[in-house]
């Protein structure tokens, strides 16, 4: 078991909540037709997005998944350009361009979210190659969902990554449903982090719902990519109270399932933990609760003051052309 400062214990709390208030707040939004583009919330997966980015040391990268907004709360980016960015305003971290599956901050670390189902295993083994080469000391963590673990751009990746023993972390948030497709049936094995066995390298199932099992896991996974022994495969079991996305019905699974699945509730977990063991009193656990709320309708009142994109803008930041 790894030590936790109380310093570490509130930054863990505050954004665990941080993360729950964002998303709260944009299903809210996406209801009253304000949030334009495709949205996927991941309220009930807080705990595996947020401890796993709180293990990184500085300087080490992320790719988020296109259900990353607690990712990105975890990695430390500024909740104001985020709503501002699903907001389509200028301030944005894309300039309003890209939305919230493409909230990107690349000088300092994160790699972006992607809305292509694994499109950040190569990007990751690419950036792990890179701290490889220059000898920076530095890991990648790349966050995806059970259903990319399907595609061949998983497995090329890991296989890749075992065969140069790149400093990557896979960690995938396994929620039960590839969109409306439940685990079962598009997989015939118990555990996805069973794969590893495929390419040599440490695979890990843990309880993602359970914040100490995340943070404690996941930190001992970076240190051995870090160490230079190569990669690790990291399965956390999570779920997704949401649907897929604002436009799924959630025809394939009733409301019972997600009555049992929010007796786990991962923000509530680590408030009793808290509790329990005394660390915080009353007070302070309300506090925290208080200003994380407090920051996201700032964040909002950021958001709404903030200037649309200039029509003349719209040709900006494209990196890719037409064929000639």
């Amino acid at each position: 078991m790894i030590e936790l400062s109380e310093e570490l214990l509130l930054r863990m709390y505050y954004k665990i909540n941080q993360a729950r208030f964002f998303e709260a707040k944009l299903d809210e939004l996406v209801a009253k037709g304000k949030v334009h583009g495709a949205i996927h919330l991941s309220m009930g997966q807080e705990a595996t997005g947020v401890m796993s980015c709180l293990a990184l040391e500085e300087g080490d990268l992320v790719s988020l998944s296109h259900r990353g907004h607690a990712q990105a709360i975890g990695f430390g980016l500024d909740v104001n350009l985020m709503m501002a960015e699903c907001l389509g305003k200028a301030t944005g971290y894309c300039k309003g361009k890209g939305g919230s599956m493409h909230i990107a901050d690349v000088e300092n670390g994160n790699l972006g979210a992607n809305g292509v189902v694994g499109g950040g295993f190569s990007l990751s083994c690419g950036a792990a190659l890179t701290q490889k080469y220059q000898k920076t000391g530095k890991v990648v963590l790349c966050f995806a969902g059970d259903g990319a673990t399907n595609g061949g751009n998983f497995h090329e990746s890991l296989n890749l990554a075992s065969v140069w023993k790149l400093p990557v972390v896979f960690l995938i948030e396994n929620n039960q449903y590839g969109m409306s497709t439940p685990i079962e049936k598009h997989m015939n094995i118990e555990n996805i982090s069973d794969r590893s066995e495929a390419y040599n390298m440490p695979g890990l199932t843990i309880d993602g719902n359970d914040f100490l099992d995340v943070y404690n896991t996941v930190t001992k996974a970076l240190r051995y990519a870090r160490a230079g022994k190569g990669p690790v495969l990291i399965e956390a079991k999570t779920y997704r109270y949401n649907g897929h996305s604002q436009s799924d019905n959630q025809l394939y699974r009733d409301k019972q399932e997600v009555r049992e699945w929010q007796k786990k509730d991962p923000v509530q977990k680590m408030k009793e933990y808290l509790r329990e063991h005394r660390i915080f009193t009353e007070k302070q656990i309300q506090k925290m609760e208080d200003e994380a709320k407090a920051s996201i309708d700032q964040a909002l009142e950021f958001a709404n003051a903030s200037p649309e994109p200039q029509l003349n803008a719209v040709l900006e930041d494209v990196y890719a052309g037409g064929v000639n």
